[in-house]
């Protein structure tokens, strides 16, 4: 997860809260120290730390609980709205065809990140270009000529052309108005004036919605100054901040950013194109401190490339027809929604919270291994998993590279899941329930029986 240290710290925090026997004085105290510990360790400036222990000492000592709220329940309240408004405010971005200017100084990640954003616009529906506007470094073209092809989006270069702003002009004459337009600009060592003159240039011409200022993360706290600069310089509509998954100074940048006034508008959470995430502070906080976030999961689902057979697997698994090939649609799905080591720290207080890093990557290493047993199986096998005898684990097991204990192991936890299953929808009130929500509440829809 994004800020892992940092993550368990707080809910290290709130575990103190939930296990003492009484909120006095004394727990208060150690309380804002843990906090403020947990704060400086990830990075954040020293005294907007102070300032928000300050702010949480006040509110707990001050302010009454709501009716019917333990104390408890409050303190964990006033913690998590006051680390949320260190964040900044929740800035919408509509997915839709737009101009696109990204800025940033060399190394920082732009280039990689216009082809993320691309990605992103894609899963929207979007048709999207790639214009290679970094006339300094022939690299940066060759590498977005690259990621455009990977990922399917039209690219626009002039190699031979030194002069962006004479780039970015042929390459709007020939964009259609119902394709979104990313272009990806020069970066330097320094925030210098030819640098600043050429983006103004460039903006002049595209008339962008979006300005965004990609940011490496690692920079920690320096973060906030360079936002603060560009943001003077051209006027920026938000940041991108990339490198945040193996960052130490993640939360030093996303504090500082947010306080230099320049919107977070999504984070790089990894090398692969997919993993590029819109920032919205009230759900981050949350995975933050193990409180889940639900609604970006759901998201996920609907972006799933097959979400009507995951679908069909579901209803399936409810009605105690759950066969090993509706698992591997299971499985492809939950593939899709990213890293489970990502996805985990989505459910409430189930993985943040509860598991830990060796037994995340164990679930990982165990979800990968039954895939490729699933992928071994005869379409026969995958209909029918009674015909699957001795002889056959030892051919499965052969043909996936696993140990013929791991194919049982597998045809155990599916025998138990499909019958758990069938269990629930045996209770007539909750069939009727489930039945509703799979017919989106409109009316019945009846599981097969």
């Amino acid at each position: 997860m994004v800020l892992d240290a940092l993550g368990k710290s707080l809910r290290g925090v709130l575990q103190k809260i939930a296990r003492g026997s009484t909120v006095d004085e004394a727990m208060l105290a150690e309380v804002v120290r843990d906090i403020q510990r947990a704060l400086l360790q990830g990075d954040v400036n020293v005294q907007l730390t102070l300032d928000l222990t300050k702010r949480v000492r006040r509110r707990a000592t001050e302010e009454k609980p709501p009716a019917g709220a333990s104390l408890r329940d409050f303190l964990v309240r006033i913690i998590y709205e006051e680390i949320r408004g260190i964040l900044g405010k929740d800035r919408p971005f509509e997915a839709k065809p737009k101009r696109i200017l990204l800025a940033g100084l060399f190394g920082q990640g732009k280039t990689t990140t216009a082809a993320k954003l691309a990605r992103y616009l894609q899963k929207k529906g979007i048709r999207v270009a790639l214009v290679a506007a970094d006339v300094h470094r022939p690299a940066a073209i060759d590498q977005l000529e690259q990621l455009a092809g990977k990922i399917g989006a039209d690219f626009y270069a002039d190699r031979a052309e030194k002069d962006a702003v004479k780039v970015v002009e042929r390459a709007l004459s020939q964009v259609p108005a119902h394709v979104a337009t990313i272009v990806d600009t020069a970066g330097r060592s320094g925030l210098d004036a030819e640098l600043i003159a050429e983006l103004r240039r460039v903006k002049e011409l595209l008339q962008p919605e979006e300005v965004l200022l990609v940011l490496d993360a690692t920079m920690g706290q320096t973060a906030g100054r360079s936002a603060e600069a560009f943001h003077q310089a051209v006027g920026l509509t938000g940041v991108v901040l990339t490198k945040l998954d193996g960052s130490a100074k993640g939360g030093g940048a996303l504090s500082a950013v947010a306080a230099s006034g320049a919107p977070i508008v999504f984070l790089g959470t990894g090398e692969h194109l997919e993993e590029l995430e819109r920032f919205e502070p009230t759900r981050f906080v949350s995975r933050l401190l193990g409180m889940g976030d639900i609604q970006t999961l759901l998201e996920r689902f609907e972006e799933l490339s097959n979400k009507e057979a995951a679908e069909e697997a579901a209803k399936k698994l409810l009605s105690g027809r759950f066969t090993l090939r509706d698992m591997r649609t299971q499985l492809e799905s939950l593939g899709q929604m990213g890293p489970f080591s990502k996805l985990v720290s989505m459910f409430p207080t189930i993985g943040a919270a509860k598991l830990d890093d060796k037994q995340v990557d164990e679930s990982q290493r165990r979800l990968l291994r039954y895939r490729a047993i699933l992928d071994s199986m005869t379409p026969g096998e995958l209909d029918d998993a009674a015909s699957i005898k001795a002889e056959r684990v030892h051919r499965i097991a052969r043909g996936s590279g696993q140990r013929p204990q791991e194919v049982r192991t597998l045809l155990r936890q599916y025998e138990a899941t499909r019958k758990a299953a069938h269990g629930l929808v045996s209770n007539r009130r909750l069939r009727r329930q489930l039945e509703k929500q799979f017919a989106g509440g409109e009316g019945p829809a009846a599981l097969p029986e």
